[in-house]
């Protein structure tokens, strides 16, 4: 590796501010992307606060072509649970990855998400990479779709968004209908998405929405299949 070259870890969500910004990444010579992060329930076997299927993300890393490394929670962890758990993440990466001491993340605007982030990383040696921190939600979202990348919402906050937007497909008619307030992108935890395929993809992911559940009386989940998923 060049001394030009920056080596990143990608925190991997599985969404589509992490495709973006991934893709964002991998068209920048200076930056070379060692694997990709991402923090799953084992209890639930599905991406944290996401509720994507472990099958479909390691299906992602697959077809982007890229390592994956999982850190895992339990089902119900605490900020502490959640910290001690990422501690362990990050040495596992600096064995697998001795040059590596940057991770990238797909955050747009919150101030206090990258403040956090940043304190977290600090403590351990690590810095922040936010390729797409400040850019205007409303052309993210249109360029993610002009793009021709496929995203189905997998995840929405009932007290932010109606809950029948949950497995609806990301697309131009979806970002029509949001209401005033909704952040085209859900920068504000209104909606999380799974991504299936894209420029950045060798091959799509093939799934199909299927069962919806509600916790906390709050978030509805769309559960998305894949072909052999239970």
């Amino acid at each position: 590796m060049s001394a030009a070259t920056h080596s990143v870890i990608v925190s991997w969500s599985g969404g589509k501010d992490s495709t973006l910004m991934l893709e964002r990444l991998l068209a920048d010579p200076s930056i070379v992307v060692r694997a990709l992060v991402t923090t799953v329930s084992t209890v639930y076997d599905r991406i944290s606060i996401h509720g994507v299927r472990r099958s479909i993300l390691r299906a992602q890393a697959a077809s982007l072509g890229i390592p994956l490394h999982e850190i895992a929670l339990g089902a119900m962890s605490s900020n502490d649970d959640y910290e001690a758990a990422f501690a362990r993440g990050l040495t596992e990466l600096e064995v697998a990855y001795p040059d590596t001491r940057s991770m990238a993340f797909g955050d747009l605007f919150l101030d206090d998400v990258r403040q956090y982030r940043e304190a977290l990383l600090a403590r351990h040696g690590w810095s922040g990479v936010y390729p797409l921190w400040g850019e205007p939600t409303d052309a993210l979202a249109r360029r993610f779709v002009n793009s021709g990348y496929v995203a189905r919402l997998t995840c929405v906050d009932t007290q932010q968004l109606d809950a029948a937007f949950a497995g609806a497909r990301y697309d131009h008619a979806l970002l029509d209908t949001l209401p005033p307030g909704v952040d085209p992108c859900g920068e504000r935890g209104e909606f999380h998405t799974c991504v299936t395929t894209g420029p950045i993809f060798r091959a799509p992911i093939v799934v199909r929405p299927s069962e919806q559940l509600l916790r906390d009386a709050r978030f509805q989940y769309c559960d998305l299949l894949m072909d052999g998923d239970a």
